[in-house]
C-alpha cells in the first residue's frame, strides 16, 4: 500500500522539483523518478507473474465509490513491456534532446509529461473503476498531446498534436457510453459489475457493449479505420516519443482489446470475424502504405498500422 502511494505522489514530487533545475540539468532527476516509478511497478509485475496477484480497494469518493486495484498476469506483462520501453525509450530521448536548443521550460514540461504518462499508463493496466479509468486515460491523453507538440514552432506539428487530441477524445467517448451504460443498469463503477451485467444480456445486447468498447480502443491502437491520427503523430513527435507511441501508446489499446474481451461474455464467435476482417484490412492497407513512404516517420507509422493489424489477426483467431 505504501508502495504504491509513492508511486502516485512521484511526478507531483517531479512537478515541484523540475523547475529549479536549468541547462539540461533536469535529467539526472528524471532517470531517478523514473528508475523509482519502474521499480516500483515491476516488482508488483514481477511478483503478479510468480503467482501472487494484488488486489487492493481503496475507499474512493461519494461518486467514485471504492476504487477497486487489480494486477493479473495480463496487467503484469503489459506492465513490464512498458517498462521496459519506457526506459529504453526516455534513456534514448535525454541524449535526443541535448541535439536541440535547451529550453528549460519546455524541457521540464516535456519531462514532466513523460512521467505523467508513464504513471497514467500503468494505472490504466490496473484500476479496475470506470471513472477513475477514464480520468487515467484522459491524463494519457493530455500528456500524449504535450509530449507530440514538443517542437510547436511549427504549425503542422499543433495540427497533428490536435488532430490526435480530438481523435483521443473521440475513444473516450464511446468508453464513456459504455461505462454509462453499464452504471445505469448495475449501479456500480466496477469492472466485475460489467461481467455480471454482459452475463445477463442477449448476444446481440452483449456483442453491442463490446463493440462499443472495441471502438474505443481500436482509435486507440490504430486500426483501419481509426488509424488518421498515427501518420500525422508520428512525424510531428520527436523521435523518442515516436518510437515509444509505437511501443507503447498504440499496445494500450491492445491491452483494452484484452482486457474486455475476457470482462464481456459475448458471442465471440461473431465478434472474432468482426476483428479479423478489420485487422485483414488493417496489415494490407498498412503495409501497402509504408512501401511507398519515404519518411521515415511514416514509414514507421504505416508499419505500426500493419503490426497492429498482424496483432488484430491473432486475437480475432484466439
Amino acid at each position: 500500500m505504501n508502495l504504491i502511494s509513492l508511486f502516485v505522489w512521484i511526478p507531483m514530487i517531479a512537478a515541484l522539483l523540475l523547475p529549479f533545475f536549468r541547462n539540461g540539468k533536469q535529467r539526472g532527476l528524471v532517470l531517478l523518478f523514473l528508475g523509482i516509478q519502474v521499480s516500483i511497478s515491476a516488482y508488483f509485475g514481477i511478483r503478479t507473474l510468480t503467482g501472487i496477484p494484488m488486489e487492493i480497494q481503496f475507499p474512493g469518493t461519494i461518486v467514485t465509490g471504492a476504487i477497486p486495484i487489480r494486477m493479473d498476469a495480463l496487467s503484469a506483462w503489459f506492465i513490464l513491456i512498458i517498462d521496459l520501453i519506457f526506459l529504453v525509450g526516455i534513456t534514448y530521448g535525454l541524449a535526443y534532446l541535448k541535439s536541440g536548443p535547451i529550453e528549460s521550460r519546455r524541457l521540464n514540461l516535456h519531462f514532466i509529461s513523460l512521467l505523467l504518462q508513464h504513471a497514467s499508463i500503468l494505472a490504466i493496466c490496473v484500476v479496475q473503476n470506470s471513472l477513475v479509468f477514464l480520468v487515467f486515460w484522459e491524463l494519457m491523453a493530455l500528456t500524449s498531446f504535450l509530449l507530440i507538440i514538443y517542437q510547436h514552432e511549427e504549425s503542422i506539428n499543433i495540427q497533428a498534436g490536435i488532430n490526435y487530441l480530438i481523435q483521443a477524445h473521440l475513444s473516450i467517448v464511446f468508453l464513456i457510453i459504455g461505462f454509462l451504460w453499464v452504471a445505469v443498469k448495475t449501479g456500480s463503477y466496477d469492472f466485475q459489475s460489467i461481467t455480471n451485467y454482459a452475463s445477463t444480456l442477449p448476444p446481440a445486447g452483449s456483442l453491442l457493449l463490446f463493440l462499443c468498447f472495441f471502438a474505443a480502443f481500436a482509435i486507440k491502437a490504430g486500426l483501419i479505420p481509426f488509424h488518421t491520427w498515427l501518420p500525422y503523430a508520428h512525424p510531428a513527435a520527436p523521435s523518442h516519443i515516436s518510437g515509444m507511441m509505437s511501443g507503447i501508446l498504440i499496445k494500450i489499446g491492445v491491452y483494452g482489446i484484452f482486457r474486455f474481451i475476457l470482462l464481456i461474455p459475448t458471442d465471440y464467435l461473431l465478434a472474432g470475424y468482426l476483428i479479423l476482417f478489420i485487422s485483414v484490412i488493417s496489415g494490407l492497407y498498412g503495409v501497402m502504405m509504408a512501401i511507398v513512404q519515404h519518411n521515415l516517420k511514416k514509414l514507421l507509422a504505416y508499419h505500426s498500422i500493419e503490426n497492429i493489424g498482424i496483432v488484430g489477426i491473432g486475437i480475432a483467431i484466439g
